[in-house]
């Protein structure tokens, strides 16, 4: 059913708690696992990205790393992948891409208000994925 999982990280919780979602997932349909972690380059008239976004390469490469590292201890081989760009639009692409079945993520809460709704990445995803998509709260 899921041969293909797609799983954008970052440093947030709310990534650790889908992780484990992802696990059962992975074990229980034999899904090949995706790593993905997104390098947001803000545009000199744009704002800092928020803290959780991830914002060097080397950050990005150990995310990753240490990622495969924890899913292996659970016998799971994670293919990761680094990509630059917009968080929402990128996973998005990526997902296509690799053909991906299911994309979960992690709800960092933030959409409890309609401005909070339309910005966040994960309702962005939500509305531009290629596939179904699995938020995990």
């Amino acid at each position: 059913m899921f041969k293909t999982i797609l799983f954008p990280v970052d440093q947030s919780r709310e990534t650790r708690e889908a992780a484990d979602v992802v696990v059962n997932i992975v074990q229980k349909y034999g899904s090949s696992l995706i790593l993905l972690s997104v390098l947001e380059v803000p545009t000199p008239e744009e704002e800092l990205p928020e803290p959780t976004t991830m914002a060097s390469a080397e950050a990005i490469a150990e995310l990753l790393k240490t990622a495969q590292g924890l899913f292996a201890e659970r016998g799971i081989q994670a293919q990761a992948l680094e990509r630059e760009g917009k968080p929402a639009f990128t996973i998005c692409d990526v997902a296509d891409e690799i053909d991906a079945d299911l994309i979960v993520m992690g709800c960092r809460g933030l959409g409890l208000t309609e401005e909070g709704a339309s910005e966040s990445v994960t309702n962005r995803v939500i509305n531009l994925s290629p596939c179904p998509v699995l938020v995990v709260p």
